[in-house]
């Protein structure tokens, strides 16, 4: 009896270790395999996202050309730039806040062609004898005059028609400069507290 529980046992074990070694080879394939299946995958998904990245690039850019498109027709388009009246009065702070909202930066003259056709511009938008903000700005060095990206100005056009007190006169309490209709397009230096209309300036994607 103890014999025969014996032989089954030994028989339960010879079953165990042929079905271990028959599972074994198995088993290493069938990792490799999923092994390779699971880094196709991976870049498969890799790639979809790329394409889905793109697709959304693409998209964005599509939308920022239509808005500019808006803007332009809305606008005018100056020197490969288009710029935009926003006739509320607002701060200095408020209105550069805008502009960024909606993609551009205040608007900075880069010659006098350019100031110019913006004076125009802006005489009709706005009003004849209207001041709009400019982007520019000595808030960060007194007398050092930068556009909105911290830029040293090259072209200027401030009003020096009065020999007494040449703009910009205003010291440390005027940090903001302002286009003058009334005054042919000539450059001011204001509060930047004070609430005036204001011009965007967008570059042409």
């Amino acid at each position: 009896m103890e014999f025969k529980g014996v032989c089954v046992l030994l028989g339960v074990l010879l079953m165990v270790n042929c079905s271990f070694q028959q599972i074994s080879p198995r088993k290493k394939p069938a990792k490799k395999v999923l092994l390779e299946s699971d880094t196709a995958k991976d870049a498969a998904i890799e790639g979809l996202q790329k394409q889905i990245n793109d697709i959304v690039q693409e998209l964005n850019l599509l939308k920022e050309r239509q808005a500019l498109q808006t803007i332009c027709l809305k606008g005018v388009k100056i020197h490969d730039k288009c710029f935009l009246a926003d006739t509320v009065r607002k701060r200095y702070h408020a209105a550069s806040e805008d502009c960024n909202n909606m993609g551009g930066v205040l608007g900075t003259p880069t010659s006098s062609d350019g100031n110019d056709q913006l004076r125009d511009y802006l005489r009709q938008s706005i009003g004849p004898d209207e001041q709009v903000w400019l982007g520019i700005n000595d808030m960060v060095t007194e007398g050092t005059w930068a556009d909105q990206t911290g830029s040293s100005i090259t072209y200027k056009n401030w009003d020096t028609s009065n020999s007494r007190s040449p703009q910009p006169d205003g010291g440390q309490s005027h940090n903001c400069a302002v286009l003058s209709g009334a005054s042919r397009g000539k450059w001011f230096d204001e509060n930047c507290r004070e609430e005036k209309a204001s011009v965007c300036q967008f570059n042409i994607v």
